[in-house]
């Protein structure tokens, strides 16, 4: 015979247990092999905490080049924002080639594991200068943007049409920090039918002229290590992220992990870094950075996981 203790008898320490054990997370993406986590317990205790709050107390930051937009397709690399202005509509041959040597200058400088964010900040301003001095020279205009995004092979990652749908159902702030270019990062979005109402962006704008010819990029730059300085400026202005707490933050690089410095008053902060290239180099500083660390995941499984458990 099969005796049922009443819970009333039951161990204080073992109803927790059991208590436990039913409000566990289960997310099963997590559990995928390309999912690396130092504290996994943490993880899931962060997303139910966020689960018991609400979506109302929740908001998305996220990077866009390489972190909603894939990094590499069919083993073939996915173009960034800058990358997509690579196109005869816009820019010379001579303009390209600059362009690829400061790519291949700095690209390595920017991912490299050895050096420190202060190190590398200085190097990464005299890049991005150098590039957006570049394209002025090209006398770019803005009505020939939406053609060379058509013409371009930038993807977002699969799942993204989940992703964007599911926050703006929710009515979910989604802030895109990006060290990109703006208007083009724009109309990727519009034109994978995914720019919803709640969607924000921070970036680096172009500045036409009357005639609609780039003349100069708009305001304080914004490049992969100083956009802690960008979320504090613009972040406290937009109203729709004020009393919310709780955030979802999603990058491509230990730079991206300031993002959430311009939340008033954060409650939960969940990392989730996609390590995308060099993983062997860069693994343990990830693992010891992020929440959660993506290893060459091109898609929105875990974020969408993470969102569609009921929050």
């Amino acid at each position: 015979m099969i005796y049922h203790v009443p819970w009333i008898y039951t161990p204080v320490r073992t109803v927790l247990a059991i208590w436990h054990q039913l409000t566990k997370t289960e997310i099963p993406e997590l559990a995928k092999c390309s999912v690396l986590m130092r504290e996994r317990s943490r993880v899931e205790e962060t997303i139910h905490c966020m689960q018991r709050a609400g979506a109302g107390n929740l908001q998305v930051i996220s990077d866009f080049d390489m972190t909603l937009t894939r990094f590499a397709h069919n083993g073939k690399r996915v173009p960034t924002t800058h990358n997509i202005l690579d196109n005869r509509l816009l820019i010379n041959e001579d303009c390209t080639k600059k362009m690829r040597e400061l790519l291949n200058t700095y690209y390595p400088i920017e991912i490299d594991a050895s050096r420190s964010a202060e190190e590398k900040l200085p190097l990464m301003v005299e890049w991005w200068t150098k590039v957006h001095e570049l394209l002025i020279q090209q006398k770019i205009r803005k009505d020939m943007l939406a053609r060379a995004v058509k013409e371009s092979s930038a993807m977002l990652r699969e799942g993204y049409k989940v992703f964007f749908d599911h926050l703006a159902e929710h009515q979910v702030p989604l802030l895109i920090l990006s060290a990109g270019v703006g208007d083009v990062l724009e109309e990727v979005i519009r034109q994978n039918h995914v720019f919803h109402p709640n969607v924000h962006i921070i970036s680096n704008y172009m500045d036409f002229d009357h005639t609609g010819v780039l003349q100069a990029f708009k305001g304080q730059l914004i490049h992969t290590f100083n956009k802690r300085e960008g979320a504090l400026s613009h972040a406290a202005g937009l109203r729709e992220l004020q009393g919310r707490p709780n955030v979802l933050l999603l990058g491509d690089s230990l730079g991206d992990l300031t993002m959430a410095d311009g939340v008033s008053e954060p409650q939960n902060v969940l990392t989730v870094g996609f390590l995308n290239d060099q993983v062997e180099e860069r693994k343990e500083s990830y693992i010891n950075s992020f929440d959660i660390v993506l290893v060459k995941d091109e898609t929105m499984d875990v974020p969408n996981a993470i969102l569609r458990f009921p929050l």
